[in-house]
């Protein structure tokens, strides 16, 4: 141990075992962690939105995502690189008054954010120091006494987040002089300095410029079209910041691929028409990521942020010619703070293909019912929900929601007169061309699929079990405000005689069929809340709309900004759950945690892979690996070397097999064990998940007759779990099965 490290540890211990007493036993795990503290920021922040002045939006435009994105990327990264232990984990006789955790020691999260905002608020309200310095020190503090982190843990992380802040608004301010000055004349002279917001040049004169030129610049009708072009780029901008952000987070390696990725990634490497569960579009556009980048996290996510960049850019041109690029700008964030679109944007399933394609078909059908719309724009919009079907059978749903709009629109229906929509259904029907083939070769799998996964084969039993389940469930994934904002806009537009307006009766037509048919669907079976995913953008456009014609009121302006406020704080949890630990010292239990589905799967894999090469090596004999799920049999194969390389070739793992399709293994070439005979396995069985971290591992269970009955013996080799940063994320059952029948 070095001296400085001495040192560390003796002042840890001063402070901790020193200084202990019992009004300190009680404040400073308070300090640390208080359940209040979040409701309250999240308070303070809605009223300073509200009531605070163009000062206090400003700074809560640049302080709040500082804060949100400074602590993932550079606090917790140094943590990873540093890789020092908390001292409640290697320094003996430490009094422990909070939660322990498993990440990194050094710096003190708590003193980077708290110095950062401090530094922060100090720029813009320097009388704000008398406040917040007190408290960052008690907070960085507190985490000595409590006996989480070193001094030299809280020191540096003071010094960086002071340092990140001052950096933060610096940098800010000068893009904006910059950027601002060119691309955003009119704005930048109401706000020429973001420190100094209330400072106000629009009325001064340029030096050099004759009072003509001045009133020139600042006419009525070219400050109307310059301001339309000033929304226009800050959705642009919006929309890039975005992707960079996205694209930055999914190449970080802070989550693994969820089931259903590491499943479609499967079928990339094996392409076809189509396949038992979906259309091929996921697995053509994986293929492609992949080939652009490789075979990891990055290349088969590729894409989700591109559809969600690209679905901005449509909607902002929509709105910039339907009604205003500003409210083009709105809807860009209100996507990006609606959960179930942000989850959207980083994960690649089939449902951003579905959205892409079901909003693209929706912009161009707005386009081919104006009265002059021609053949040329009902074949692009049969193309693109052909490409919607392509990705998603649900798509076929928008057919329904054409039939609502001609019917509710009489002035529509000339168009049933000419031979555009005709052309237009025809070219849908040749996109299913592919689908329908590959079904009549196989027996129609796909349609006993959907039967089963729909309950359409079960009687029907109403309960209202599901529809609360469901409602909830949308109500928190499409973040409650905008949820509630929705169904009040759906309801006052079919009251209050909206209906005479073609363009929200367009958006009604386009979204509301999805909604009302899987509440009609819960009435009986469970409906999982990414099935609406297609109807919500129509449904938000519809809000939006009304709202804004009906001139903007306070309620409405608050009900925006707190569903912002909310929606962000949400989608920044949803992407890096640690900040939960983070804000209230305590993580999410597993059993509840957002990411448990793209966490603990490279461990996984590496203690089954391990356990087979070890069976492989002591016997002499090939060893392959079976799981009873498509979901591990994709994520082994995915972050096991030797299995994601033979991918192609003979597997290395491979699903139980039934003599009825399940899943795609059931079709692929070389996917059945039962050609390796006299081969022994590694069988893999999951095992239910502990409500809590603090209980008791699962009991074991008995190996499936199927797969006693297939070797000539199997032996049970104990529960293993896989953890992330510490916490176990998964647990599961393995079995040494010897010599396949």
């Amino acid at each position: 141990m070095t001296w400085a490290e001495t040192l560390d540890t003796a002042l840890l211990r001063f402070f901790n075992s020193g200084l202990s007493n019992p009004v300190f036993d009680w404040l400073m795990p308070q300090l640390s962690h208080n359940p209040m503290f979040v409701p309250l920021v999240v308070l303070v922040c809605l009223a300073l939105a509200v009531k605070g002045g163009r000062r206090a939006r400003v700074a809560l435009l640049l302080i709040v995502p500082a804060l949100l994105l400074g602590d993932p990327l550079i606090c917790n990264t140094l943590k990873h690189l540093i890789g020092r232990e908390r001292p409640c984990w290697v320094v003996d006789g430490i009094n422990v008054l909070v939660s322990k955790s498993h990440s990194g020691s050094m710096p003190s999260a708590h003193a980077f954010n708290w110095a950062a905002a401090a530094m922060m608020l100090f720029m813009f309200w320097p009388r704000s120091i008398w406040v917040m310095l007190p408290l960052t020190i008690a907070v960085g503090f507190s985490r000595i006494y409590n006996g989480v982190h070193y001094p030299s843990d809280v020191l540096v992380g003071w010094i960086l987040g002071a340092g990140y802040g001052a950096w933060a608004i610096w940098t800010a301010s000068m893009l904006w002089v910059v950027i601002g000055r060119r691309w955003f004349p009119i704005w930048w002279r109401r706000l020429p300095w973001l420190l100094q917001p209330e400072l106000d040049v629009s009325g001064q004169d340029r030096p050099g410029e004759t009072a003509m030129q001045n009133s020139a610049r600042i006419a009525p009708g070219d400050q109307h079209h310059d301001i339309e072009l000033h929304w226009l780029r800050l959705g642009y901008a919006l929309v890039t910041l975005f992707l960079i952000g996205r694209l930055a987070y999914i190449g970080s390696g802070r989550i693994e691929l969820s089931g259903d990725e590491a499943y479609q990634w499967v079928w990339s490497k094996h392409l076809a028409l189509s396949y038992y569960s979906k259309p091929p579009m996921i697995a053509y556009t994986q293929r492609l990521g992949t080939l652009l980048w490789g075979d990891n996290e990055f290349g088969v996510r590729f894409f989700a942020p591109v559809i969600s960049a690209v679905i901005g850019v449509m909607l902002i041109r929509f709105f910039s010619l339907a009604a205003s690029a500003q409210l083009g700008c709105v809807m860009v964030l209100i996507a990006a703070a609606t959960p179930l679109l942000a989850v959207g944007a980083t994960l690649l399933t089939v449902d951003p293909l579905n959205v892409l394609f079901w909003t693209a078909a929706m912009l161009a059908g707005w386009r081919a019912v104006q009265p002059d719309g021609r053949a040329q724009h009902w074949l692009v919009v049969g193309l693109l929900m052909g490409l919607g079907f392509l990705s998603k059978y649900t798509a076929l749903i928008q057919l329904v929601c054409w039939a609502i709009f001609f019917v509710l629109w009489p002035a529509a229906r000339i168009h049933l007169r000419r031979p555009g929509p005709y052309l237009g259904l025809l070219v849908n029907v040749l996109c299913a061309v592919p689908v329908v083939v590959w079904n009549a070769q196989h027996g129609w799998p796909t349609l006993a699929h959907l039967a089963d996964r729909g309950n359409f084969t079960q009687p029907i039993k109403f309960s209202l079990r599901y529809v609360i389940d469901f409602l909830g469930t949308e109500a928190a994934v499409l973040n409650p405000v905008f949820f509630l904002g929705m169904i009040c806009a759906v309801l006052l537009f079919w009251r209050r005689g909206g209906r005479r307006d073609p363009l929200l009766l367009y958006c009604f037509s386009m979204g509301a069929p999805v909604f009302v048919l899987y509440l009609l669907q819960s009435l009986h079976a469970r409906v999982l809340p990414n099935w609406i995913a297609p109807g919500v953008l129509p449904l938000f456009c519809l809000m939006v709309l009304y709202f804004n014609r009906l001139r903007p009121s306070v309620l409405a302006r608050t009900g925006l900004y707190a569903g912002l406020l909310v929606g962000f704080v949400a989608v920044a949890v949803l992407h890096e759950t640690d900040l939960v630990r983070t804000l209230t010292g305590r993580p999410l239990p597993v059993a509840i945690d957002p990411l448990r589905r793209v966490r603990g799967w490279r461990e996984l894999a590496g203690i089954v892979g391990q356990t087979r090469a070890k069976l492989e090596a002591q016997t002499g004999r090939p060893t392959f690996i079976i799981a009873p799920h498509y979901t591990y049999v994709s994520e082994i194969t995915f972050y096991l070397p030797e299995a994601k390389n033979a991918v192609r070739g003979v597997p290395r793992v491979y699903c139980i097999e039934s003599e009825r399709p399940h899943n795609q293994y059931f079709f692929l070439p070389n996917y059945r064990y039962s050609n390796r005979k006299g081969h022994n396995a590694i069988y893999f069985e999951p095992l239910p998940r502990p409500k809590r971290d603090t209980d008791p591992p699962p009991e074991p269970r008995p190996c499936p007759e199927q797969i006693q009955n297939k070797f000539e013996s199997v032996t049970d080799l104990g529960v293993f779990k896989a953890c992330y940063r510490g916490r176990p994320f998964w647990w599961f059952q393995l079995w040494d099965c010897r010599n396949l029948r």
